[in-house]
């Protein structure tokens, strides 16, 4: 008998449907389409009839409420407000940022280009620290209502739940990630409870080089989708690599930089390692959930194998290490 083939509900995302959603927001394309690198959504850059190009994302079904995708809009207009260098969703005529066709929630934005940031360069990271500081003061003007949280509960507990409930741990990996994640998780909870009256506040929530497009003018975004509330440290730790005297003078050039434009809480620091914790658990969890996607299976294919998991544990073992040592420190004035 033959295996039933299972779909998914990008499959209907055909090109004619991403020309359609263009030109139903007042756009005449001129029939170019290029998909994008995007895994968690559809994005495409498709060229116009008049010239130029524009940028065309389709969110993926179910992921987010209507409500937080336009949250996610607004944080992006309030940064353009502010001169924070952000590429916005574009309106259409009735100034609506988010449409839906076929049965896909998209939204259009303008084409930008850049690189990834050079973080060898201590000014690039000075620059990088403006920048968040920036957006940060932004951010923290107003708290999120539709987001989420990066928290424990969301990123540790669940994604530690949907590994073990997945099926996909070999037998011989199951009681050694229950056990291990388990005690990482009370160290972290540990580590949260020393810093009370934690704030959370709107932040990008996933600010590592690679979603970062830098010019000569500086940084800028292109894109707010995992925006959070969740502790300001969280938009810097990812900027961090290298042995910890490195980290060091990288902190103080990130640091410098940022307390410009907004005062950071030294005690975030010790939540550097916790918060690594949490998004490597949550990393192995988004794999497991997105395995019913066709390109995933294809971007990752070594997801699931018992290499895979022997690497996950171990690097969770390091983990456990880090988090025993003292925090980084900010040296500058």
């Amino acid at each position: 008998m033959l295996n039933e083939i299972q779909s998914h509900p990008y499959d209907a995302l055909t090109p004619d449907t991403v020309l359609d959603a263009v030109e139903r927001c007042g756009l005449l394309p001129a029939g170019g389409l290029l998909a994008l690198n995007s895994y968690e959504n559809r994005v495409y850059q498709v060229a116009l009839d008049e010239g130029g190009y524009v940028v065309a994302k389709f969110y993926r079904p179910a992921r987010w409420s209507d409500a937080a995708i336009l949250e996610e809009h607004a944080f992006a207009l309030e940064l353009l407000e502010a001169e924070v260098p952000v590429v916005a969703p574009l309106a259409d005529a009735a100034g609506e940022t988010l449409h839906e066709h076929m049965g896909f929630r998209y939204a259009l934005f303008p084409r930008r280009g850049g690189r990834w940031p050079d973080l060898d360069v201590p000014d690039v990271l000075w620059r990088l620290g403006r920048f968040l500081g920036r957006l940060h003061a932004v951010g923290a003007a107003k708290p999120f209502v539709s987001r989420p949280r990066l928290d424990i509960a969301s990123f540790g507990v669940e994604s530690r739940a949907c590994l073990l409930e997945s099926g996909l741990l070999p037998r011989e990996y199951q009681s050694r990630y229950a056990d291990l994640s388990a005690e990482l998780l009370e160290t972290v909870t540990a580590a949260f409870a020393a810093v009370p009256s934690l704030v959370w506040q709107r932040i990008h929530g996933d600010f590592h080089p690679g979603n970062i497009l830098w010019t000569d003018s500086g940084a800028h975004i292109v894109d707010l989708d995992d925006c959070r509330s969740g502790p300001a440290v969280q938009d810097l730790w990812m900027l961090l690599s290298g042995e910890r005297h490195e980290q060091l003078i990288q902190l103080d050039e990130l640091l410098g930089g940022y307390e410009e434009f907004f005062d950071f809480d030294r005690r975030e620091l010790r939540l550097i390692e916790p918060l690594r914790t949490l998004r490597l658990m949550h990393y192995a969890a988004w794999l497991a959930r997105r395995r019913d996607d066709p390109a995933f299976v294809l971007a990752f294919p070594w997801f699931g194998t018992a290499r895979y998991w022997e690497e996950h544990i171990m690097t969770l073992q390091e983990q456990r290490l880090r988090l025993a040592e003292a925090p980084l420190s900010f040296n500058s004035a």
